[in-house]
């Protein structure tokens, strides 16, 4: 039973942030039935650190969908997703993206089950796996992490589940020139671009990176 009631303000902000970003606000429903499963969850096995819901449509909800417009379809494993981050938002917005939630915690697996069976999600699936141990290589055309390492760290437990010419979607704060220069020999960074979150202070980065294609 339900039995989180969400402050009114949370959907206004919730709302907004979708009209800003582009997305259609028909998805608040849904993001909303997440975020009170999320809530409530949270009060008892401490699944994130943020515990104001207005906070969480922000700094939760809005900051994974903005990197929505970048990942459509195809499939997707988001490492490290703590309590479904980006991944459940991606999966929510974006039936037709196949979405591998990858958790070694065993309570936010259990979270994660949950959410994806109460919220009806037929393109998710949990993996209750470290990322490294993971044995789907080559699976996925892309890889995610919101919170998880650096582009090195990612790419070293992570970087053999990404098909050939399969891309590492990293959201980041400030731009990681640091981080960048610090990449495998054999990988790239395509591109990095600047996300828009609403009602978030201080920068954004979505950085995308692939394993350099070798002549011959």
């Amino acid at each position: 039973m339900n039995d989180t009631t969400l402050p009114r303000e949370v959907a206004t902000d919730l709302h907004n942030g979708l009209q800003a970003m582009g997305l259609d606000t028909a998805l608040a429903q849904p993001l909303l039935a997440y975020l009170a499963l999320l809530v409530r969850w949270n009060r008892t096995y401490n699944l994130t650190a943020i515990r104001d819901p207005r906070e969480m449509v922000t700094r939760h909800l809005l900051d994974s969908l903005a990197m929505a417009s970048h990942v459509q379809s195809g499939t997707l494993a988001d490492l490290g997703t703590g309590p479904g981050l980006p991944g459940i938002p991606l999966a929510i917005t974006h039936p037709q993206l196949q979405v591998t939630l990858v958790e070694s915690n065993g309570k936010k697996a259990r979270f994660l089950r949950e959410a994806v069976r109460q919220l009806g999600l037929k393109n998710a699936r949990v993996a209750e796996s470290r990322a490294e141990a993971l044995d789907e290589p080559g699976s996925y055309d892309n890889l995610t992490a919101r919170a998880m390492d650096t582009l090195a760290g990612i790419i070293e437990v992570g970087g053999h589940l990404l098909r050939p010419g399969g891309q590492l979607l990293a959201m980041k704060g400030v731009y990681p020139h640091d981080e960048i220069a610090q990449l495998p020999a054999d990988w790239q960074v395509l591109e990095v671009r600047p996300l828009q979150v609403p009602g978030l202070v201080g920068d954004r980065h979505l950085v995308v990176a692939e394993r350099r294609h070798l002549n011959g």
